[in-house]
């Protein structure tokens, strides 16, 4: 503001002294057929200062043109299966996160940069607060507490298809000396009647003393956009911290081998899903436009090994299958996808191959 004041003084002051001077114009033309030397020093002063005048009109008329941006960090909070990556993708209008009916789908942070007109929403999707079983489960909730710092704003995701318990009194448990502004998000309200969902309201506004509610269904789509307008409505003035083109902040590769993730997610049962880490060992270009990638399926027995190749390996095929045509429609191009399993004797009581598989940041 203070610029915006001294720029708006000059421009007057300058604008004024080019009147003056434009209004003794016949006068500079009389002295200047007399004595053309003496004037000319003073005809390049006035030269530079119309100059100068142009100069400070195009600054004023930028500073009061400008588009004031709004830009700001929201996580997506919650249990596991509440329902945070459904929405992400909703809020995104693209599927930017794997989704699945299994808890702990998420493992990581996943960022995803939404571009307003005047805004950036930089939304901080976050592993399921739970209790965790093993190594990689605290590893997980370490990752969720670390986005919690340094935001404008946490979307506390429940489902409120049924009633809260242990995991979602854990999750408003650490929110409770957070200062930031806090929207409680009751989703999947495609599943249930009015009554039920106000019953869910107060059940869940009682955990967490929310400063906002809104009603919404991730996977439908509904009230997503009045909480995209909400989230907006909280974030401060300030520049994007994101260009434009870019969308996350993950390689390729991450999104590679979470889509084959997906898939396993997706076609596995029981323990097998979540034993499951996948790679990328090498993406090499080949004739005809076709990529080929070479992936890694990390177990942690041979059984679930057996299991995940299936017999005569029509199980490993059926996975492959269905993760090439999720790898093609995002690269948009031809992809060759192999896929090899390798044993990792209980990996996830491991802090070494946690690490390497990306899980600790």
């Amino acid at each position: 503001m203070n610029q915006f004041k001294s720029t708006f003084t000059h421009y007057i002051l300058l604008l004024l002294t080019a009147i003056y001077m434009q209004r003794k114009n016949f006068f500079h033309l009389t002295y200047y057929k007399l004595f053309p030397r003496k004037m000319y020093p003073f005809i390049q002063f006035q030269a530079l200062l119309r100059q100068g005048v142009a100069q400070w009109h195009t600054l004023f008329t930028s500073l009061i043109n400008k588009v004031i941006m709004k830009s700001g960090f929201c996580v997506l909070w919650g249990r596991p299966n509440a329902g945070k990556s459904t929405l992400l993708n909703a809020l995104m209008g693209r599927k930017h996160a794997i989704v699945s009916s299994r808890p702990q789908t998420t493992r990581h942070r996943i960022t995803g940069v939404l571009h307003g007109e005047d805004s950036q929403i930089v939304f901080l999707d976050t592993p399921g607060i739970h209790e965790p079983q093993h190594k990689l489960g605290e590893t997980l909730n370490k990752t969720a507490k670390s986005t919690l710092e340094d935001i404008e704003c946490i979307v506390f995701v429940v489902d409120a298809s049924d009633a809260p318990h242990a995991d979602d009194k854990r999750a408003a448990a650490l929110l409770e000396r957070q200062k930031t502004p806090l929207i409680l998000a009751l989703n999947k309200i495609d599943l249930i009647g009015k009554s039920e969902l106000e019953h869910r309201e107060k059940q869940f506004s009682a955990l967490c003393n929310p400063a906002h509610i809104v009603h919404i269904s991730g996977l439908q789509g509904s009230g997503t956009s009045d909480l995209r307008d909400l989230i907006l409505s909280l974030l401060p003035e300030g520049d994007p911290y994101f260009p434009p083109d870019m969308l996350g902040d993950r390689p390729l590769e991450f999104h590679i081998a979470e889509l084959i993730r997906e898939q396993a997610l997706l076609q596995l049962h029981q323990e097998i899903p979540h034993a499951v880490a996948i790679t990328i060992e090498q993406m090499v270009p080949r004739p005809r436009g076709v990529l080929y990638i070479e992936a890694f399926v990390h177990l942690e027995r041979s059984s679930q090994k057996k299991i995940f190749i299936g017999e005569n390996g029509s199980r490993i095929r059926e996975i492959g299958k269905a993760a090439r045509g999720e790898i093609e429609n995002l690269l948009e191009r031809k992809i060759f996808l192999e896929l090899r399993v390798k044993v990792r004797d209980k990996w996830r009581e491991n802090d070494a191959w946690i690490r390497r598989f990306g899980y600790k940041e």
